[in-house]
């Protein structure tokens, strides 16, 4: 290998372990608001949830669901 080989190999390695840097350290940064659209948004599809929870058990729902089997 030569020297302008040896530099370049330098250079780009150089160049790889910056942007790993950079990557590694935006990873987890999030912003406030869109963790805070999340929580939200969770927060709704379990209220959903329960919903659809109380309905299906209701007794009133399970005897439509019989008699239209019939």
């Amino acid at each position: 290998m030569g020297p302008f080989e040896i530099a370049a190999i330098a250079i780009v390695g150089g160049l790889v372990y910056a942007g790993y840097e950079v990557y590694m350290k935006h990873k987890g940064n999030t912003g406030k608001g869109e963790l805070d659209a999340l929580q939200a948004e969770l927060q709704r599809l379990k209220e959903r949830v329960s919903t659809l929870e109380s309905i299906v058990t209701d007794k009133s729902y399970q005897l439509k669901d019989q008699i239209n089997k019939l």
